[in-house]
């Protein structure tokens, strides 16, 4: 079988960043687009790039994730979110595509107190999860070849995100205050692009569908994630555990948004890191970088 033509959409983000990197090593033929170079909610520019380079894969990596902002722009949070993930589903079933599309925990109302499967009647509590939801339901709608992966607190090197700017503020101030009443798995962007990669090279000729669940392995709180870091970057800022209600914002996060993935486990016969053994090597990279600019 020869190779593959996978267009990354959203490629200027934290997991596009990654999935470049780690597609150094790849087999198939990529093509890294960020929003500035082809934007997903021009669907006319997508199909007529799709069409000039006989893409047969997109993994959309595109979103609005400014989750409190969304909820001013809610219009803005639903024409990427929403809008533009339908164009792309009804895109990959006319040309016989294979969609790979990333999802969130804030799908999910986030109350349980058991790890979340994928049959959990979702329930969002903010604009940015009931746009991403309506974004899956767009392609289950279809009927369109497509991999739904759902995931949790990512972070990485690249762009913005928790772990970089608690390297920041731990440096500035000597006392951060972290919550501690919201649960969950911080998920490494690389471990997630590892899998995207691997699944493409290692399959190339069969296409999993369905939704699925994909973070590291483990379980803890921000103020955990805080504590991680601050352990191992031997920061001395003191941090101080305090509740939601404390920081009060627009959106409603989920207060427990474990994922359970022993689904994707099964399906693709792989095993996931621990969230500190990926967060120590993200660390590691963040500071060999900032030693070697």
């Amino acid at each position: 079988m020869g190779k593959s033509n996978i267009l990354v959409l959203g490629a200027g983000g934290q997991l596009g960043q990654e999935l470049r990197a780690v597609a150094e090593g790849s087999v198939q033929h990529y093509f890294f687009m960020s929003r500035s170079e082809l934007d997903v909610t021009d669907l006319l520019a997508v199909k007529l790039f799709v069409q000039k380079h006989h893409i047969d894969t997109i993994i959309n990596c595109s979103a609005y994730t400014a989750v409190d902002r969304a909820e001013d722009e809610a219009e803005e949070a639903d024409r990427i979110n929403h809008q533009a993930v339908a164009g792309l589903a009804e895109l990959a079933k006319e040309c016989g595509l294979y969609l790979i599309h990333i999802s969130t925990d804030y799908v999910f109302r986030g109350d349980s107190h058991l790890p979340i499967t994928e049959d959990e009647i979702p329930c969002p509590q903010s604009v940015y999860g009931r746009t991403k939801l309506l974004g899956e339901e767009a392609i289950r709608h279809t009927g369109c070849h497509a991999l739904i992966l759902r995931t949790s607190w990512l972070y990485s090197t690249y762009g913005s995100n928790f772990v970089k700017t608690m390297c920041r503020l731990m440096q500035e101030r000597e006392e951060l205050g972290v919550i501690f009443d919201q649960i969950g798995t911080p998920t490494y962007a690389r471990d997630l692009a590892r899998f995207l990669i691997s699944i493409l090279d290692q399959n190339a000729g069969c296409r999993h569908e369905g939704t699925y669940n994909f973070a590291d392995e483990g379980v803890c709180s921000w103020y955990d994630f805080a504590e991680a870091i601050r352990h191992y970057m031997g920061y001395h800022c003191r941090l101080c555990p305090v509740r939601s209600g404390q920081y009060p914002t627009k959106a409603t996060r989920p207060s427990y948004s474990v994922l359970d993935k022993s689904k994707l486990k099964r399906a693709f016969g792989v095993t996931l890191p621990h969230w500190q053994t990926s967060l120590e090597e993200c660390l590691h990279k963040l500071t060999w970088t900032d030693t070697n600019e």
